[in-house]
């Protein structure tokens, strides 16, 4: 039989402040996350409850979408707002890859709609 070591003080940290956890799969840098509130939270009145919700909105939108999916997405989306460009643009306007992010997009946007708003 193998007897049980006592966790060690610096153990019983690590485990506290979650650095013995695994990392989550779609970890979105911190910096997103604040503009992606921000935003909402000025759209819903920059109250408490705007930034509970907004909060919780985007944490969905992370768990259905992985970061580099949603950067995809919101670099489309953003090229899209540019006027004129000709040629250059109209891969973020008429491609199907553009078309099948931005939609990846929506559906996550309106699943953390269901479950925050």
């Amino acid at each position: 039989m193998i007897a049980a070591r006592p966790l060690g003080l610096a153990a019983i940290a690590a485990l506290a402040l979650g650095l013995g956890a695994p990392a989550a799969a779609n970890n979105y840098p911190t910096p997103v996350i604040a503009d992606y509130v921000f935003a909402c939270m000025a759209s819903n009145g920059d109250s408490r409850t705007a930034l509970d919700k907004c909060s919780c909105s985007i944490d969905v939108i992370a768990s259905i979408l992985p970061y580099e999916e949603y950067n995809e997405a919101e670099t489309i989306m953003s090229m899209r707002q540019v006027k004129g460009g000709g040629e250059k643009m109209e891969m973020f306007r008429d491609s199907a890859f553009a078309r099948t992010a931005v939609d990846k997009l929506k559906r996550a946007q309106i699943e953390a709609e269901v479950r925050c708003f």
